[in-house]
């Protein structure tokens, strides 16, 4: 794991959070061995995920502890890994354990508005039905935002979504003044069933699943590309929670499997560049 102090990135680094919805680790390690995520290896720290454990089962309880500020919980013990254990940001309370000196504290219940008042334009790039504004619930977290997108064409359903959710992330940073710091989540729709689309086939599975983040992986690099004309950026990607394909009589997920509870994880600083990638 990368250590950021991340404390130290307020008001000179834009942050980036990306989360690869129902990502499996072993699916997301898998297509790494492979060869079939050749941007993804070449930007995460040592070309590998690390292994954590998600807060939660399923999406709506994931990211409300992600927007807390308890992202995926290093799968090592913490007697064995503690400053790992040290989060990023927290909102603060009385009493935790996992706030260390780098961690960004914000006085507010969630990080989102933590950095809003901080100065910071923050984005959501929403994929999922919790982020779908569609009903009072799925309004709840994408309006923790200053500004936030979906439609059919950023969804589940769409088997271009993760072209059309870059594309729409790229717009809103290149319309933001070049000064102002941002937060940009997107939430990649892709990885979520169903994807049986991307390998051909009638059912979801985990191949189906890889193909998925092979698509994803060939749409990233313009988002990672426009963030870092803009300044550092401090990045984020992972999963909220996996998904069981039949693994002991579990499918799906909103279940105590590992199947579930193991996601990818990785954090990086990307530096400032003026000129576009090659």
């Amino acid at each position: 794991m990368i250590r950021i102090d991340a404390a130290a990135c307020l008001g000179t680094h834009d942050l980036m959070f990306v989360t690869l919805d129902t990502l499996r680790y072993d699916v997301a390690s898998e297509a790494l061995a492979l060869g079939e995520t050749p941007n993804l290896a070449a930007l995460l720290p040592g070309g590998a995920w690390e292994k954590r454990h998600s807060p939660a089962s399923f999406t709506f309880a994931a990211h409300q502890a992600f927007f807390a500020g308890f992202l995926p919980t290093p799968a090592a013990p913490r007697d064995v890994a503690p400053d790992a254990h040290d989060r990023l940001f927290a909102a603060r309370f009385p009493g935790s354990e996992t706030t260390g000196a780098g961690t960004l504290v914000f006085d507010t219940p969630d990080i989102v508005s933590g950095f809003a008042g901080r100065g910071y334009r923050t984005i959501c790039i929403g994929g999922t039905g919790f982020f779908n504004k569609r009903s009072p619930l799925g309004s709840v977290l994408p309006d923790l935002f200053d500004e936030s997108w979906w439609d059919e064409s950023l969804g589940v359903g769409c088997r271009d979504s993760a072209a059309n959710q870059v594309a729409l992330a790229v717009a809103r940073i290149e319309a933001q003044l070049p000064q102002q710091r941002l937060f940009v989540f997107v939430n990649v729709a892709a990885c979520h069933p169903p994807h049986h689309f991307y390998s051909g086939g009638g059912a979801d599975t985990p191949s189906s699943q890889r193909a998925a983040l092979a698509e994803v992986d060939r749409q990233l690099p313009a988002l990672f590309d426009a963030m870092q004309r803009r300044a550092p950026v401090l990045a984020i990607l992972c999963s909220d929670h996996g998904t069981a394909f039949g693994e002991d009589g579990y499918h799906g997920h909103r279940v105590g499997h590992p199947s579930v509870w193991d996601v990818p994880y990785a954090q990086m600083i990307l530096p400032h560049r003026t000129e576009p990638a090659a």
